[in-house]
């Protein structure tokens, strides 16, 4: 897996545990969209 992809998942999946938040949320915070964050998560 390329490295930034690798940073985003860790830090997506990060914030998702320790906030509560939902996927809407987190997209919102760190800038992608919620598609991205939802495939990222499920991975």
């Amino acid at each position: 897996m390329w490295e930034y992809i690798e940073e985003r998942v860790v830090r997506e999946g990060k914030y998702i545990v320790e906030t509560g938040c939902t996927v809407r949320a987190c997209a919102n915070v760190l800038g992608t969209s919620k598609s991205t964050v939802h495939t990222v998560v499920t991975y």
